[in-house]
Parts: C-alpha cells; structure tokens; sequence
C-alpha cells in the first residue's frame, strides 16, 4: 500500500462513525505488540480544559528531561497535531507508514474488524510512542472515558477536568450519567486529581474513586490557586499544595488556564512522589520552565495582529460563557468595538453557545465551516434574531467572513494608523481551523477528522 492508498484508507475510516467500546482498539494493539505497556501515562478526561491540562502536564515534563510524547484531538489545522514528541508533530511520511503497517496486521490476523478512524489513530499514537523510546505519554479521550479508545491504559495518574453537558447523545442525557462515563478512567488505586464540579458530578467521580480504592485531589480542597495578574498574554499566580510556588507565570490567557496550570501541577506533585525512574528531576525549576514555555492552538490565539483576528474553540455553552468572562475582563478593555464571527455544528446547542457572547459583539458575522454537520448561517440568524439580535451579518464560508469582518472594521494597512477593533473567530474547532489554515498556511492532512 503506498502513499495515496494510506491517505484514501484513513479518509474511509471516518465514514464508520463513532463506535464507543474497546474490543477493536485491544485487538489492533495486540496486533502491534501492546505498545501502551512500554512507557509510563497520564490519562485525561473532562469536557472543557483537557487539552490545554495535558499540553501543561507534557511541557512540564519535557522540561525535566522525560522524552515525552502527547496524544490529543481533534486537530486544528494539521493531523500530524494529534500525535506528537517532545512537541514535535509526527511528520506525514510517519503517519502514511504506520497506516499501512497497521491496516496490514488487520488484513493478514484472524480478527474480522472493521476499525474506526479514532481507534486506529489511537494505535498509530502508542505505537509510534513505543517506536521514539518515550518515557511518558499524555494522553487526552476523545470522548467521555469508560468506553474511550485511550481507556486501554494503566497510568500513574488520572486527570478529569470540568465536565458539562456535551455529546448527549453517546454519554447521556443527564450530567450525572455524562461524569459516570467520563469518570471511567479512573482505575483500581490510580490516584485522581479533578477541578471542583457541581454535586451530581463530583458525587460520580468519589463513589468511582471508592469503588477503585483509588486516592483523590480536589482543586479547591487539596490544591489552589490565587491569580496576582493576568491579560491578553497568560497570567502571573501562586500555586498551594504539597509544595507552594509563587509568581508562577502561564503564556495562556484566561482564569480558567490557571485551573488549568493548577491541575496540571497536582498531577506533577502526585507523580513525582511515586517509586518511579528519575521523577526527582521534576523540581520546581523545571516546573516553572514548563509552564513559561506552554503554546497550545486555538485557545485565545491572535493569528493576525494587522488587523488583530483572535480565534477561541469554544464548542459548547460552558467554554463559550468562559470565553465571554475572559473577552470582557481581559480583551475588551483594550478594544472599542468587538466584530464577532461564529460558525458552529448543528447538532450542538447553538442557543447556549451564542447567548454569553452575542452581547459583547458590535457586529455579528454568521458562517458556516465546509463540513456535513455544521448548521447553515440562515439557522444560526433565526436563533440570534429569536434572542433579539440585528446586528447580524451572514456569510456563506469562513473566507467570506473574514473579508467582511475585515470591511465591517476601520482597520488600515497603514502603519501609521491605529486599530482599536478585535475580530473574533469562534464557535467549532472546525470554524478556527479553517481561519489558521487560511491565513497561517496549508494544514497536513487536514481533512482527516473524526466525527464529533
């Protein structure tokens, strides 16, 4: 099979959905010598927050001299984003050969299966960490946790962010029944580091972690944070737990990237006082030298400073009313007006995403990604003007959007001139990374997406 063939054989995977369960992905692993078993983990769940925490957690130990590999999704702009090493991106001629070299253990074994685009792809990422020697993964679910390809693990730590309702349709319809599955992970005496959640869930998350005798760190409880400055660059804050560090510095703006940043640092505490090799490396000058070198995409990133264009994934009502929190104390302040363009997935809840961040917008530009699912521009305008907005403008497609936030603004390519408007793009993972790929350059693969 070669280049063309691998490429076309990942495409077609996505066409078989999601399947949650993990008879595959314990099949396809065998196949390639159960390659989970050759480094050590940290297993990260949640709705909001988990790539950012394991972003966090994977600098943190790459500064202390772990070779360190990082499995998330979707990506933004490029595939090759999903599965990375010391946070280098595996490179496509990588991920062709080991589509191929998978794809042909499944054809030549006695196993009859017909794998999904999120289990292989979880294959290929542990393979391709046995194959680069690594010494620790962090590795994020795709979706919810007991039934998640990634639950094939045994980690030294599991992580689980804030949960709020989203992929109703997999997970459940209550929030409850939502953290009983994301609360899957958590594994028999594996200790559990979670943000502070509302009862129903942390109630799910202790009768797991009693279940599995397994040991627990709540923020707010075991750990905290207290923030002593923040703006549109990240924000300076002390940290409290078994250790106390001060003037702490995250690269990542927004309050809730320090709950981040606190999470990822009770996961650190938690590991680094485990018998394991050489986890006295991780000091607290390694620590801040983690934090300090933090990039993640997509998350309040300005991919054009002339004019200023920021993009936000926030796909769901809980990250959309964190974004509005963090545009009003740290961006609007600094801007006259706010052009806002939102693209978002029609089976999601458009109402509670578009509602914490209408109110904040001059103008209002409604698009719609180049996917199947997302809703239509015209079906976005009749929920914004059912919620009493007129400032409304529609555009067929992200490109569209774009050149009219960019006329709808006074911005000049004047140097001398001064622009006092912020565009923001937001509203689907898939919304933002079409406006990287077209004004940061092509994207690796990009089409390749699971569904969600």
């Amino acid at each position: 099979m070669g280049y063309t063939a691998a490429v076309n054989y990942l495409y077609g995977l996505q066409k078989h959905g999601i399947k949650l369960g993990l008879d595959n992905t314990v099949k396809l692993l065998f196949l390639s010598g159960n390659p989970q078993n050759y480094f050590s983990s940290v297993h990260i769940a949640g709705t909001n927050g988990k790539g950012s925490t394991s972003a966090i957690i994977a600098s943190a130990l790459q500064a202390a001299g772990f070779r360190t590999g990082l499995f998330t999704s979707p990506h933004l702009v490029s595939f090759t984003e999903r599965i990375r090493v010391n946070n280098e991106d595996i490179s496509e001629s990588e991920v062709v050969s080991l589509a191929e070299e998978i794809r042909n253990k499944i054809q030549d074994s006695r196993f009859k299966m017909t794998p999904t685009f999120f289990e292989f792809v979880t294959a290929m990422g542990f393979l391709y960490f046995k194959r680069k020697n690594i010494d620790w993964a962090v590795v994020e679910t795709g979706m919810g946790g007991r039934l998640d390809a990634t639950n094939v693990l045994s980690p030294e730590a599991s992580v689980i962010t804030s949960i709020n309702y989203d992929h109703s349709e997999f997970l459940g319809n209550t929030i409850s029944a939502i953290a009983e599955e994301k609360a899957g992970i958590i594994k028999a005496g594996v200790p559990v580091i979670t943000s502070a959640q509302e009862r129903s869930v942390m109630d799910a998350i202790k009768k797991k972690t009693e279940e599995k005798n397994a040991s627990l760190f709540i923020y707010g409880r075991d750990f905290s944070a207290a923030i002593k400055t923040e703006n549109t660059s990240g924000s300076v804050f002390n940290y409290n737990g078994d250790s106390n560090f001060e003037d702490l510095v995250i690269s990542l703006p927004g309050r809730h990237q320090v709950l981040n940043a606190s999470l990822a640092l009770k996961t650190i505490e938690v590991i680094s006082q485990k018998s394991l090799p050489n986890t006295s490396r991780l000091t607290p000058d390694t620590i801040r030298a983690g934090l300090g070198n933090i990039k993640w995409q997509g998350r309040l990133e300005f991919i054009s400073k002339e004019p200023p264009i920021l993009i936000d994934g926030a796909h769901n009502p809980s990250a959309s009313a964190v974004l509005a929190e963090t545009l009003r104390k740290n961006f609007l302040p600094r801007y006259s007006r706010l052009i806002l363009i939102i693209g978002i997935m029609a089976d999601k809840d458009i109402e509670g995403i578009m509602k914490p961040l209408l109110p904040l917008a001059d103008e209002i530009i409604l698009t719609a990604p180049m996917y199947e699912r997302a809703a239509l521009p015209q079906r976005l305008a009749e929920c914004a003007a059912e919620m009493g907005f007129t400032n409304i403008h529609l555009a067929p497609a992200v490109k569209e959007a774009i050149d009219m936030a960019i006329k709808l603004s006074a911005f000049s390519p004047q140097p001398s001139a001064k622009n006092s408007e912020l565009i923001l793009i937001t509203g689907s993972f898939y919304t933002i990374g079409e406006a990287k790929e077209m004004l940061c350059g092509r994207g690796i693969l990009s089409g390749l997406r699971e569904t969600l």
